[in-house]
């Protein structure tokens, strides 16, 4: 089913615009949840939660792109079971050596401000992303925003886990370069 119908069985209150969403995004929601989350119950349980969000949320909201709309829920909904999990337990899953390697190039969230600062923070990286190489953009925003294993994105990529690595680590140290030129507090 074509997006622009899964909207409008949303927008006329339809339980098949649930089924739709799962025939169409689910295994792609569900990978999204499974890289962050370790047990299967919690991925399921978030993509569920999916469902749920989108529910609530159109209308008023009409997404322009479903795809990338169902994968941010998921994925913040992943993030929020993973952050009340690791609280109860620390690890060092995927999701945290991720995070992890971000850490010197974002701003620190504890700011007053942080609203204003995140969508200046968000333009910033988004201009960042956009004069990146093409190959470039997508391993970043594959590691960051899909957060998939190093040794996974190096053999669908093609490239060795160094490669992926220095990538990675140079774009990093681009993008502080960049958010300190900006003015943004890193």
């Amino acid at each position: 089913m074509e997006d622009g119908k899964i909207i409008d069985l949303y927008w006329a209150r339809s339980q098949q615009a649930i089924a739709a969403s799962e025939e169409k995004y689910g295994a792609y929601c569900h990978t999204i949840a499974r890289r962050i989350l370790d047990r299967e119950e919690d991925a399921e349980e978030c993509v569920n939660d999916t469902w749920l969000r989108a529910w609530n949320a159109m209308p008023p909201q009409r997404p322009n792109v479903l795809s990338a709309f169902f994968g941010k829920l998921t994925r913040n909904l992943s993030l929020d079971r993973w952050r009340h999990i690791r609280a109860a337990k620390r690890g060092g899953s995927q999701v945290e050596v991720a995070l992890h390697e971000l850490e010197d190039c974002l701003p620190d969230r504890r700011r007053l401000d942080e609203n204003l600062e995140a969508a200046e923070t968000a333009a910033v990286i988004s201009a960042f992303l956009r004069r990146q190489r093409p190959e470039d953009r997508v391993l970043f925003v594959r590691r960051y925003f899909h957060l998939e294993p190093l040794d996974e994105l190096a053999r669908q990529l093609g490239l060795s886990g160094g490669q992926v690595k220095s990538r990675l680590h140079r774009m990093r140290r681009e993008l502080r370069a960049e958010l300190e030129r900006e003015g943004v507090a890193v």
